[in-house]
């Protein structure tokens, strides 16, 4: 019998300061220094907290792990709100072009994804059709919400966004949706890390509020939606959601029953939600088949080696099986088939091109 893989849903990479163009920092857009401890933007830092953060590193991290293959996502840093458009355009195409390269070069260990910015929908079209057609790139990465060009902040499932999603549905693209920037829109002093610890939970719980809305997992059947972190909040949230929709029916007219998508097939989670209860919760709402393994490296909020926490990647996942939360089968779905599932969907020909590709076939 063929040895299960072990496919990491959600990991990140930083470029070498090297690899990074002049002009992101000339215009403080986006940077490392030198010495590669920090990530650096106009008026922000952030510490280099793991050398995985760079590329060789994280190999020899996989290795070290038994990680098989890794799904790079953007850098949330260059989503590119804010940014007049033609720095937003080269900003975002150096990440996609470094995204495409990595996978190239790397196919055996990286399926890369890509960005686009949803405030300038037809340019979004466009680096679609670059990124598939161009760079075989089949994942679209998007923000949970987006500054639009009269500086109003709108959740990525808006109505005027569905250009993008009849793009995606008809490259059978598989889509992340990952939270960022709440601290610039949400009215609220940035300390004690509440943008990421409680914000980026209830902003990928928003975006699952209008996915499931406005019906796109049926009416896009070929784009299948994954969102970070567990989708969090959205799971503790169903009961409210159901019932605001039954109890108040003129608030949503036109707008689907929020019952009708859980458990949906072309809407799945990573299993980055840190404890057991949390997982179990996800699972008894979605069920094992749509949930994808997600570390969320080399984040200190991702599934990272830490004595402090007795934690290791995967960890999650070993503690779910030893406490009868999930089946051996389940864990290995979780692993392997789920994620395969979210990238190709039942395109039986994408599914062995990226097993070949994995297994460098």
């Amino acid at each position: 019998m063929k040895r299960k893989l072990r496919i990491n849903g959600h990991s990140h990479l930083l470029p070498y300061p090297e690899e990074i163009p002049q002009f992101m920092k000339d215009k403080e857009i986006f940077w490392v220094d030198n010495d590669r401890k920090y990530m650096l933007q106009k008026d922000w830092s952030r510490p280099v907290t793991d050398s995985s953060f760079f590329l060789d590193e994280k190999l020899a991290w996989m290795e070290r792990f038994k990680i098989d293959h890794a799904v790079i996502l953007n850098l949330s840093q260059l989503y590119g709100n804010g940014l007049r458009v033609e720095e937003m355009k080269q900003a975002l195409r150096f990440q996609n072009d470094f995204n495409a390269k990595v996978q190239h070069e790397n196919p055996s260990k990286f399926t890369s994804g890509f960005v686009v910015h949803p405030g300038f929908v037809r340019g979004a079209c466009w680096e679609i059709e670059r990124c598939v057609e161009e760079l075989d790139m089949r994942l679209l990465c998007l923000p949970t919400h987006y500054m639009d060009t009269i500086g109003t902040w709108r959740c990525i499932f808006d109505e005027e966004n569905e250009p993008i999603f009849e793009l995606a549905n008809k490259y059978n693209l598989a889509v992340e949706i990952h939270p960022y920037d709440g601290e610039k829109f949400i009215k609220l002093e940035n300390t004690s890390w509440r943008f990421h610890l409680i914000w980026m939970l209830a902003q990928c719980a928003d975006a699952y509020h209008f996915l499931t809305l406005n019906g796109y997992q049926d009416k896009y059947p070929n784009m299948r939606t994954c969102f970070a972190h567990g989708g969090q909040l959205a799971q503790i949230n169903l009961g409210r959601r159901i019932q605001g929709f039954d109890g108040r029916p003129d608030l949503f007219e036109g707008k689907h029953h929020p019952r009708k998508a859980v458990g949906h097939k072309n809407i799945f989670f990573d299993t980055l939600v840190h404890d057991t209860g949390s997982l179990e919760l996800l699972l008894g709402n979605q069920g094992s088949k749509q949930v994808i393994m997600g570390l969320d490296d080399p984040y200190p909020l991702g599934e990272m080696e830490s004595e402090q926490q007795s934690s290791y990647p995967g960890k999650i996942l070993d503690l779910a099986i030893e406490r009868e939360i999930i089946t051996q089968t389940d864990y290995d779905a979780i692993w392997e088939d789920n994620v395969i599932r979210w990238l190709c969907g039942d395109d039986e020909a994408e599914k062995k091109k990226l097993m070949d590709r994995i297994l460098g076939n």
